[in-house]
């Protein structure tokens, strides 16, 4: 059984949860908490301010989640837990404890049971062992519902991760216009399927209004000049082209990012689990070229390069979509053969879909190049001066005739890795940062940390990340959620019609069998080849029919398929007719690929369950592993 780690696993029950509040109030505040944590510590007013502000519409319920690996922090809650069980006095005590701090001996325990005339517990064995059961119960209930850090907060059953702060969570709970943006949108990143439904929402919602009465409106939209003039100089693209040669360019970037972190510490970092892969991909790449220069028209063959790509927001919005029938290992097979086909297609791009060349932009592009190695070389971490020179990267490029979007896979293969930190020596420098903050809380006109506090810190978070992995985690969600959407909306429009079947029949037959046949058969065929011959292993999770409904996956080419026949076909009508082959064809093997995906085998059957429960089990650490 799974769990969602955004919802509280366990109701709240009246007759076993410690409650603040009226049962009938309109807003539940849930925490699980330590009172060996000093941010529990910090946050015990924050709560007290909160239910003064709410008063009856709010209840608050507190359950424990010690610190792992802390006596101080399992004998505070036990004996919270005692007196509840005992006396009834939780509250009391819980206030008590707190007020203790976090350090918690035996001789605070010993003066709060006298102080409260707690029952000796020797003599009270049963009501200990119950308490002890108790706060276990909790711990369990905060490990399903996602809880590993104390304090961890529920919203009326919903996990809250914004700051702790007063403000921040009295805005959550009232419900405010920009929380619940904010909610709904980390609730739908965090879908897996999302950037693949965003994306296809976009290409819809382009066929609707290329096919409806405003589509010459919105085709010649896109073709809008837009630029800056200096002097006598000019620089102007039309919409279409800043998205296809700007916009783009965030893409190629994120994927170079991914590209050289499979290759250095992914999935691809060593040959042989690299292998099969590797050479899945390849086959997926020249069967669909041949089948393609083997049927297109002559005057369009050097289109080949169209049906050698797979989208991956849409392959990954399948395979998250089908759950555990699809194992583990086969979504990072297909992952990893999407990334080689990326490779493939970035240097197809940048060999056969280039241009005259403009020379002297080359040479001014070179130098560019050259800057971002040397800071590289010496060891710049900062982002900036890489974004600067990746502006200027792209300018050459793009005046010197090649596709400027490569700057991006450029700039990320140049973007310096990092040694990785000592987590133990920084979590010791801001703790000391903090230690000093906190010997001058209180001081007249002084509002919060001090400037060379916050600067500290900045320092110590901005050493946790290298300037690659910083900027893929900026950049990623800019790719997934507003570069392909845009680029769908831009580039997918197109006016259907019957004759184009009967005018561009070659050519759309070429695309859509590379894509739907050639991609699978190719994929299919070098797998087996290689694992026959011994060169590669195939994992045995999945089976080979598993593996080809990956392959089939692989047709879906779409945008980079359209990427590629946007360069190699300049007439607006073979665009057309390409567009519309890519966009059947990928449906075609979504269909295909989920259908061979979805049956599962009666072994498969039989260990779903227990398949799940390992899976949960690898994803989810123990108790122990928590830390505050």
């Amino acid at each position: 059984m799974t769990h969602d780690p955004l919802k509280l696993d366990s109701p709240v029950d009246p007759a076993r949860d410690h409650i603040l509040g009226p049962p009938d109030a309109e807003l539940t505040l849930v925490e699980y908490g330590s009172y060996a944590c000093r941010h529990c510590l910090a946050v015990h007013t924050v709560i007290q301010g909160l239910r003064s502000e709410f008063g009856d519409r709010m209840r608050y319920v507190f359950r424990h989640l010690p610190v792992p690996d802390s006596e101080d922090a399992a004998r505070a809650a036990e004996l919270a837990q005692y007196a509840a069980e005992t006396t009834g006095q939780f509250w009391e005590v819980h206030d008590a404890v707190m007020e203790r701090g976090a350090a918690f001996s035996e001789a605070d325990a010993a003066e709060i049971a006298r102080e409260f005339n707690l029952p000796d517990p020797e003599k009270n064995a049963a009501a200990l062992e119950t308490a002890r059961a108790r706060v276990r119960e909790d711990a369990e209930s905060a490990r399903r519902s996602g809880g590993r850090v104390t304090p961890t907060f529920f919203i009326n059953g919903r996990r809250y991760r914004g700051p702790w702060d007063e403000s921040s969570l009295s805005d959550a709970m009232h419900g405010s216009l920009g929380h619940r943006i904010q909610a709904a949108a980390f609730r739908f990143v965090r879908w897996g399927p999302s950037s693949g439904l965003l994306l296809g929402l976009a290409t819809l919602l382009a066929l609707v209004l290329s096919n409806s009465p405003v589509g010459a409106a919105f085709l010649a939209f896109w073709n809008t000049r837009l630029g800056f003039h200096v002097g006598a100089s000019s620089f102007d693209l039309t919409l279409l082209d800043w998205i296809n040669h700007g916009l783009l360019t965030v893409f190629f970037f994120v994927v170079g990012l991914e590209i050289k972190r499979e290759f250095t510490v992914g999935h691809l970092a060593s040959l042989r689990s690299g292998a099969l892969p590797v050479v899945a991909a390849l086959g997926g790449i020249l069967l669909p070229a041949v089948i393609y220069a083997l049927i297109a028209p002559p005057a369009l063959r050097h289109g080949w390069g169209i049906p050698i790509g797979t989208d991956t927001a849409f392959a990954v919005a399948l395979i998250v979509l089908l759950g555990s029938r699809v194992p583990i290992e086969l979504r990072v097979f297909l992952t990893a053969t999407v990334i080689i086909d990326d490779i493939v297609a970035i240097l197809v791009i940048a060999f056969f879909y280039t241009g005259a060349i403009a020379w002297p932009y080359l040479i001014a592009g070179a130098g560019a190049v050259a800057l971002l190695a040397g800071l590289n070389r010496i060891g710049v971490y900062a982002v900036l001066p890489y974004t600067l020179c990746g502006i200027l990267l792209w300018f050459f490029l793009h005046e010197a005739g090649l596709h400027a979007t490569l700057a991006g896979g450029v700039l990320a293969v140049l973007l310096p890795p990092r040694p990785p930190p000592t987590p133990k020596a920084l979590m010791a420098q801001a703790a000391a940062v903090i230690r000093e903050e906190d010997r001058h809380r209180g001081e007249a006109v002084r509002l919060g940390p001090s400037g060379p506090a916050m600067r500290a810190l900045n320092t110590i978070h901005s050493r946790i990340e290298s300037p690659a992995d910083k900027l893929l985690h900026t950049a990623e969600p800019w790719s997934s959620y507003v570069v392909l959407p845009i680029f769908a909306l831009a580039n997918a429009g197109v006016v259907w019609s019957t004759g184009v079947f009967q005018e561009h029949g070659r050519l759309m037959a070429a695309i859509a069998l590379g894509l739907v046949v050639g991609k699978p058969v190719g994929i299919l065929t070098a797998s087996w080849l290689a694992v026959r011959s011994g060169l590669a292993e195939k994992s045995e999770a999945y089976s080979w029919r598993h593996l080809a409904g990956a392959a089939a996956l692989g047709g879906i080419g779409f945008t980079m398929s359209l990427f590629i026949s946007g360069l190699a076909f300049k007439d607006a009508e073979d665009f057309a007719a390409a567009k519309i082959a890519i966009l059947l064809a990928s449906i075609v093997a979504a269909a295909v690929g989920t259908a061979l995906l979805y049956p599962r085998s009666p072994e498969e059957s039989d260990d779903s369950d227990e398949s799940d429960t390992e899976a949960e089990g690898a994803a989810t650490p123990p108790l122990a592993a928590a830390s505050h």
